[in-house]
């Protein structure tokens, strides 16, 4: 897109997905790489720069048919960046409604124990797809 750059990150070994983030050309932004333990394979990173501080900007898919050592990357990538000013954006897919298999809702319940324990606030309150928020 004209007037913007863009960071992205595409599946590998599979057909299509990824994911995409623009950031407007006028802002000073860079892509960054974190911890190898938190390097996941659908998320983007990026700092902008603004004025004297540095804002984290992530986009993050998380699938509902996520493996567990994904699921732990995205984990610690969330630990890493939340400690940080940071902006995350994206399909974390908690699983916190009911009808879904127990097995995915521990797995969603970990990555929701740790947005509250990061002290991170969710701004999307009404439901995406389904039940699911």
């Amino acid at each position: 897109m004209t007037g913007y750059v863009m960071f992205r990150k595409d599946r590998l070994g599979r057909k299509g997905g990824g994911v995409i983030l623009y950031i407007k050309e006028s802002i000073h932004a860079y892509e960054i790489k974190l911890e190898k333990e938190a390097e996941c394979e659908e998320a983007v990173w990026c700092n902008i720069i603004t004025g004297n501080s540095t804002l984290t900007v992530g986009l993050v898919y998380r699938s509902p048919n996520i493996s567990m050592e994904e699921n732990e990357k995205i984990h610690n990538a969330i630990k890493e960046v939340s400690k940080r000013d940071c902006i995350i954006m994206g399909i974390l897919t908690m699983g916190i409604s009911v009808d879904i298999s127990t097995e995915y809702r521990e797995r969603g319940s970990r990555v929701f124990n740790l947005v509250q324990d990061s002290f991170l606030s969710q701004h999307v309150l009404e439901a995406t797809r389904g039940r699911t928020c």
